[in-house]
């Protein structure tokens, strides 16, 4: 079914780019752009107001800005001041804080909750209910899996918040949980239920409550099930929707 074009409320000063398509019963705040071919799906919210909007009388607005291409999934409230690249994809029900920023070809996936003035790479997968702490950042082609909690304040309840900082094409497996001020290196693995403290250092297999380096992540004895080698770095054995699909990682690579 198309939309009906109803009960869509748009405020001021919101640029439309073209073949932009808009669900039912969803609302623009003001200051919002959406550039061409964004589609917004029913029951959203884009722009969502601070908390200063309903108690300041000269509040204003930040704007919020929405990539080419991006598919905003039913009932997401993405919330003003944030930054999205193109073709950002959420689920269902995902809720993304004011000044986060997001780059391309991020996909966010069903309940996920991003805290607020977070940054996110290029090429980002967060699967369903990951919670993403504020001032928490990622590189680019970072995975987090399912239940994934990024947590950023180390002497719960205080003002004092230190962001996780993940690098490029690490991975963070199911139901795990790093604390504050974390830092994970570029081609890491993080196994699933770990619960990471500290930094570790590029190519780590991460792995434990407490969480300890096991070894270099590369020769983990882990192997692809389909080539027989050792599966990590995993951009070697996999590309599906990556952008060296079809012409392999080694050669995207040297473009």
């Amino acid at each position: 079914m198309k939309f009906n074009g109803r009960n869509i409320i748009i405020g001021q000063n919101v640029q439309i780019g073209q073949h932009v398509r808009i669900g039912d019963d969803t609302v623009i705040y003001d200051n919002v752009i959406l550039h061409d071919g964004v589609t917004i799906c029913n029951n959203c919210i884009i722009g969502e107001p601070l908390n200063a909007y309903y108690s300041d009388v000269d509040y204003k607005q930040p704007t919020t800005v929405i990539g080419k291409n991006s598919l905003i999934r039913s009932h997401s409230i993405l919330y003003a001041g944030s930054e999205f690249g193109d073709n950002l994809s959420t689920g269902h029900r995902v809720t993304i804080r004011e000044f986060t920023k997001i780059g391309n070809n991020t996909n966010i996936g069903t309940n996920c909750d991003i805290q607020g003035m977070c940054e996110l790479g290029n090429n980002n997968k967060l699967q369903s209910n990951v919670i993403v702490g504020q001032m928490s950042k990622t590189g680019d082609y970072v995975f987090l899996y399912p239940y994934v909690i990024l947590t950023n304040d180390p002497t719960p309840p205080s003002e004092e918040w230190f962001g996780v900082e993940i690098g490029d094409y690490s991975i963070i497996t199911t139901s795990s949980v790093l604390l504050p001020g974390v830092k994970i290196g570029a081609h890491c693995l993080v196994s699933a239920n770990s619960v990471v403290n500290g930094k570790f250092d590029d190519n780590s297999f991460i792995s434990g409550s407490p969480a300890k380096r096991i070894c270099d992540l590369s020769k983990a004895p882990i192997f692809n099930s389909v080539t027989g080698k050792r599966h990590y770095p995993w951009p070697n054995h996999f590309e599906r929707g990556m952008p060296w699909q079809e012409i392999g990682y080694k050669q995207w690579l040297d473009l």
